[in-house]
């Protein structure tokens, strides 16, 4: 994004245009009727995306291989397999291997070597730097959750890599220099006879960052809109000789975002193709959508662009093929597709698996230690549309802690209430043994824990915001529990308040639907000017899903991960007992009726 003092947006795709446009006409030259057709190569780009810490084709909660209804499986050894198979069959051609972020966090694993023992303490190399160096891909983007753990940790990543980290759009917040390497133009050889070829590679990250990870980014980074800076680096790219370019971008492709619009746009891969002139193809992630192959028209060059992503966790590999020609000095791309490759159809390469299993063995070992025992089974099932004791644990566990901080201060005397969402649909505490893995599969995000004050009109206006998640029912139509909610609003956007009781009336409109609103255990309606703090995650107080109200200055911020506040809690209690906490506040009628 441009200062203020420098071009607009619209002179900045002007120039990207009028740099753009000549090498993309000399790349497609008229040929007199009758004329040979001139020789082809091909280039294969193979394009992994969202794999999240997932080396092993393991589930670390359930700690078993993983598997879910559709059968897919999971994993950088999985996808190994796959982009060696290619490479095998393509020896002597040109095979470019990219990624497009969200690497360094999602499991177990991958925690335990930001938390547990941090590789900037041990110095030792961290488990996807093993793995996807074995693979040896040519460049990887940075992913929004590559900067949860902070800077040290991914620059350290950064450095364990053999290969270059893109992210053109973050940019060092004191100089207005690149904070990381923006792009890479590498020299392709596609075979026998072939002149060399020249691909540029645009990484561009997701501005989302900047709400996300506050507490680890602001002051040092600001992240720019994804497509006036894909207009600003990918004429220099052509410039600088770039016969073709490809991004690689995280960032998904519906235009929409999921905070406020005083952000550039978490989602605008599709605009950039749309916009920005000379793009040849961009594999994207972010979504964890499965796009196997889509063209999108740029509206100055008519030419389509090809856009790929390939779902998450190492479940699929895009495969793009494009073929080239060489006419008067030039190439042009006559001929693009893609498709998407199941990792089920393979085995796990033993070259990856031998690189990390010893670190996929401690981390086995630790999530299996027990913590407590239950008195009872707790499960997330109806978490989404019930109160359910177990997400009333997370509850109980945050107000304790924020009520116990804030003893002796201004803020002691306020009613605490306390935010979770239903992060799984599958999360169990069993009766008996309960293991870390238990309460990291029930708390799956590295989230800390925040808080601060809000009124009794924020309060219900925050309620209200949140209600959105339900589909409208009106009274007495059938009710499907898996057709409840929104499918537009995931899960982890949607929060159940401890603290009040209420009622989510589901026959009324989206904005109408709080018709019960009272002081806890009581009949005393929530006063407008009541004041509460309430307990809340950082990613929710940064604005994550864009609430209202709740992006204010804290009252409570001691950096303590909400996961490992739960899993002290357990030890410390010796037993989980839904009788100590358990306080059912919340539920979903229609007209007063309840629902379920």
């Amino acid at each position: 994004m441009t200062s203020p003092s420098g071009p607009s947006r619209r002179q900045v795709l002007a120039a990207a245009a009028a740099a753009a446009a000549a090498p993309l006409i000399a790349a497609t030259p008229a040929r007199a009727a009758g004329a040979s057709h001139p020789r082809t190569w091909d280039l294969t780009l193979l394009g992994t995306s969202d794999t999240h810490g997932n080396v092993y084709n393991w589930d670390y909660y359930r700690d078993a291989e993983y598997d879910d209804s559709k059968q897919n499986d999971i994993g950088v050894a999985k996808l190994a397999t796959l982009i060696n198979q290619i490479r095998a069959e393509r020896r002597g051609k040109a095979t470019l291997v990219l990624d497009a972020g969200d690497t360094i966090q999602g499991t177990p694993l991958a925690t335990y070597y930001a938390k547990q023992e941090p590789i900037t303490s041990t110095g030792e190399k961290h488990p996807m730097a093993r793995a996807m160096n074995i693979i040896d891909y040519d460049a990887v983007t940075l992913g929004n959750h590559e900067f949860n753990y902070g800077l040290p940790l991914l620059n350290l990543w950064i450095r364990q890599l053999g290969f270059p980290a893109l992210a053109a759009n973050a940019v060092n917040a004191r100089t207005g220099k690149p904070a990381f390497t923006p792009y890479v133009i590498k020299k392709v050889a596609l075979g026998f006879a072939a002149p060399t070829l020249r691909v540029g590679i645009l990484g561009l990250t997701n501005p989302g960052v900047a709400v996300w990870d506050r507490a680890n980014v602001e002051g040092k980074l600001r992240f720019d809109d994804m497509i006036a800076t894909a207009a600003k680096y990918v004429p220099i790219m052509r410039q600088r000789g770039a016969d073709i370019v490809l991004i690689s971008a995280h960032g998904g492709d519906s235009g929409t975002s999921s905070y406020g619009p005083e952000l550039p746009n978490e989602n605008p891969v599709a605009l950039i193709a749309e916009q920005v002139p000379g793009i040849d193809a961009i594999l994207f992630g972010h979504a964890h959508n499965e796009v196997v192959e889509r063209f999108v028209t740029n509206k100055q060059t008519g030419r389509q662009v090809l856009l790929s992503e390939p779902s998450k966790w190492g479940q699929r590999l895009t495969r793009m093929d494009f073929t080239l020609a060489r006419e008067h000095g030039r190439w042009a791309i006559t001929r693009s597709s893609a498709t998407m490759l199941n990792t089920n159809t393979v085995v796990e390469d033993p070259k990856v698996l031998a690189a990390v299993r010893a670190q996929h063995k401690k981390t086995v070992a630790y999530v299996n230690q027990v913590v407590a025992q239950a008195t009872v089974e707790m499960s997330t099932v109806e978490s989404r549309y019930k109160d359910t004791p177990i997400l009333d644990f997370i509850n109980h566990v945050q107000a304790e802690t924020v009520t116990t901080a804030l003893a002796g201060t201004q803020y002691a005397d306020l009613p605490v209430l306390s935010q979770a969402s239903p992060f799984s649909r599958t999360a169990v505490f069993p009766a008996g043994d309960v293991k870390i893995r238990d309460v990291a599969g029930l708390y799956v995000f590295d989230n800390t824990l925040e808080a601060v004050v809000l009124s009794g009109a924020e309060v219900r206006a925050y309620l209200e915001y949140s209600a959105k998640y339900f589909t409208t029912l009106a009274p007495g139509a059938p009710v499907d529990p898996e057709q409840i909610s929104d499918p537009s609003v995931p899960d982890y956007n949607y929060d159940a308040l401890s603290g009040v009781d209420y009622d989510i009336d589901i026959a009324r409109p989206v904005g109408q639907r709080i018709t019960r609103l009272v002081l806890a255990g009581t009949d005393t309606t929530v006063a407008d000017d009541a004041q509460f703090v309430v307990a809340v995650n950082n990613y929710r107080r940064s604005g994550g899903g864009n609430f209202p109200g709740i992006v204010k200055t804290q009252v409570y911020n001691e950096q303590q991960e909400i996961r490992q506040l739960l899993i002290d809690w357990a030890q410390a209690k010796g037993t989980i007992d839904p009788a100590e906490f358990f306080r059912p506040n919340w539920r979903l009628v229609r007209e007063g009726v309840p629902v379920f």
